[in-house]
């Protein structure tokens, strides 16, 4: 499989030399050469200050913009700057949902941005959730190289149910032809992403008979503003969500984002590194609140209710007007809710 980062020029240019080789051997070879060079990825110029071209690739620029309209974290970072430990840069040993989680997030991600979405087929209604077919409805790259490995294996592959796809890149599956769709190291490439973010920073520690690359948190600022959004959702009558450069106020389904990034919390089993500043019994609260929006957006439609402890009271109108502005998405939104309803399967949630 190859890399997001080794795209750019892959096909189109061994094409491009192969043509430039062999076109004096075999003449007939030329017409097919150039029916390569014209589908591989074309290069654009704009003239520069000193009247010389400059070459630029159209999709870095198309890149840019989806990546201006995007949070600056996605949902798997987010997951995975809770779990850290602040100041040892490493996950807790102990826990063994975290890198499900976030091939679950990987599929929530893509759904929000567009890219995918439930199989736009009546009959699917006839199947659990989880089991619903999803397909590719925008091939675009995003620029996150794990949603762009993930969204080019879709593509390529015949269509497959929601929680076939988290369990294939999650690598459980005794299907050996299947194997390859496997996303390896996750948790290390989304660390290097937040490095690259400017969130974390890279060091060497020793573990006994080892070093280990770990992950401190630099700044400090990102991974508070998670945690005041989930204490927001979790714990107050009315929640409102400040904008800020992790929730654009422009951003499609703010709420609804942070409801399926709390409920994703909770099966990576990291929820609790958000709620050590509460009381227990708050905590308990929180926990009890977490389960039910679990339940309600792990169905669909959503559930609609607002919460007998009269938390969050205002969340089922704030979600119904984000889908009601976004009539179109309702199929992406449908894998939103498939995703959440494989995360009850979790063993810390049973």
């Amino acid at each position: 499989m190859s890399s997001g980062l080794t795209r750019r020029r892959g096909a189109a240019s061994s094409a491009l030399n192969s043509a430039d080789g062999d076109a004096s051997a075999n003449p007939s070879r030329t017409s097919s050469s150039n029916n390569v060079r014209d589908s591989g990825p074309e290069t654009s110029y704009e003239n520069g200050e000193n009247g010389h071209k400059i070459a630029f690739d159209p999709r870095d620029i198309s890149e840019s913009a989806e990546r201006s309209k995007q949070p600056k974290l996605t949902m798997m970072e987010e997951i995975l700057l809770l779990g850290l430990k602040d100041k040892q840069g490493y996950l807790s040993f102990w826990n063994d949902n975290i890198s499900y989680a976030l091939r679950g997030c990987i599929v929530v991600e893509l759904a929000f941005r567009g890219r995918i979405s439930m199989e736009k087929d009546s009959a699917r209604r006839r199947l659990p959730l989880a089991d619903r077919n999803i397909e590719v409805i925008d091939e675009t790259m995003t620029g996150e190289v794990l949603l762009d490995e993930a969204l080019k294996m879709m593509k390529q592959s015949e269509k497959m149910s929601v929680a076939t796809w988290i369990d294939l890149m999650s690598g459980e599956t005794w299907n050996l032809m299947k194997i390859g769709y496997q996303l390896k190291q996750v948790r290390e490439r989304l660390a290097k992403g937040l490095v690259d973010k400017g969130i974390l920073r890279t060091e060497k520690r020793n573990f006994l008979l080892f070093d280990m690359a770990t992950h401190p948190v630099v700044d400090s600022g990102a991974k508070e503003e998670i945690r005041r959004r989930v204490r927001n959702v979790l714990t107050q009558r009315t929640v409102v969500l400040n904008n800020s450069q992790y929730l654009p106020e422009t951003l499609d389904f703010r709420y609804l984002r942070t409801l399926a990034m709390v409920c994703a919390a909770y099966a990576a089993n990291v929820l609790e590194n958000a709620l050590s500043t509460l009381g227990h019994e708050a905590r308990e609260r929180a926990f009890a609140q977490t389960d039910e929006l679990l339940a309600d957006y792990s169905q669909w439609p959503f559930g609609k209710k607002a919460t007998g402890n009269g938390i969050g009271a205002n969340l089922p109108q704030v979600v119904a007007e984000e889908i009601n502005k976004n009539k179109d998405k309702e199929l992406q939104l449908e894998v939103v809710a498939a995703c959440l309803s494989v995360f009850t399967r979790l063993d810390s949630l049973l």
